[in-house]
């Protein structure tokens, strides 16, 4: 009988995760004998998760990392490739040669996510992130990776921007939250990564956004998922933008992943989406 191939998330909550909806659909599909599994871990314990997932003692040949440990699972990954080297953090891992590996989807996930809704997305001449976080690094590397020429990183805290324009250098901008109506006028790319309107808000904690002032062919996205149409989206439709909703980054940024662990390259389909869609519902 051939050993089943072992993957997992984790992280401090992860009961939430919709990861394992997303491998185990398409473990379904390839009908590979292998499984994908929720492995909560403090961060007190996470050394030693990764010590034993690097031995190979824990059975697993990989997984996903997520909140509070991405920093970590870089610094213990005995390889990491330019993307988690630059960002200093990592949420996919497997095991090479006999040696634990690191790299980070996320951007990846976001641009293939707006390249199959918004093509062209990277034609724009400056894009707006809205946030400072730690969710706001894969994608200004992506966004400044894609070739955009003007990137203005708003946050409440411009302290915290500040470090992000340093970071990554040109062409990054940081501006106090003042200043995004300037910084809008004309951009092409406005991107949310903040928790504004995160969990179901009605949008009271949401500021009211002129997109209007962007250019003509703008795209508004909001790396939030949930709820799937999150406040800002809605206030940018209700003023004529195109908006991208955050879920296809989550799908999309899976698939190196399932690559990775289980040798088959996996497509986001509408079926999964859908899935995942109905999960997220059932939830709320």
């Amino acid at each position: 009988m051939v050993e089943q191939i072992r993957a997992f998330v984790t992280g401090f909550p992860v009961k939430h995760s919709r990861s394992p909806l997303i491998h185990r659909h398409w473990l379904e599909l390839a009908k590979i004998n292998g499984s994908y599994e929720i492995i909560e871990v403090t961060p007190e314990n996470f050394a030693d998760f990764m010590e034993n997932l690097s031995s190979g003692r824990s059975g697993f040949v990989g997984g996903n990392v997520t909140i509070p440990h991405k920093q970590q699972a870089f610094a213990l990954a005995v390889k990491a490739d330019e993307i988690a080297v630059e960002l200093g953090a990592a949420n996919t891992l497997w095991l090479e040669d006999g040696r634990l590996c690191a790299t980070n989807t996320d951007g990846y996930g976001f641009a293939a996510n707006l390249d199959q809704w918004a093509p062209r997305w990277d034609q724009a001449d400056s894009a707006v992130i809205l946030g400072a976080g730690g969710a706001s690094r894969a994608i200004i590397q992506t966004v400044r990776d894609r070739g955009i020429s003007r990137i203005h990183v708003v946050n409440r805290t411009v302290s915290r921007a500040a470090e992000l324009a340093a970071r990554f250098g040109r062409p990054v901008e940081a501006h106090p939250l003042e200043a995004l109506g300037e910084v809008l006028s004309g951009a092409g790319l406005f991107i949310n990564t903040s928790s504004l309107g995160m969990h179901g808000s009605a949008g009271g904690d949401v500021p009211a956004i002129d997109f209007s002032v962007m250019a003509p062919d703008a795209i508004v996205t909001d790396i939030v998922y949930t709820p799937l149409v999150t406040p800002l989206m809605t206030m940018a439709k209700q003023q004529g933008l195109k908006v991208v909703d955050g879920l296809g980054m989550l799908l999309h940024q899976a698939v190196p992943g399932f690559e990775k662990w289980f040798g088959i390259r996996p497509v986001v389909t509408d079926i999964l989406r859908q899935r995942i869609v109905a999960d997220l519902e059932n939830r709320t």
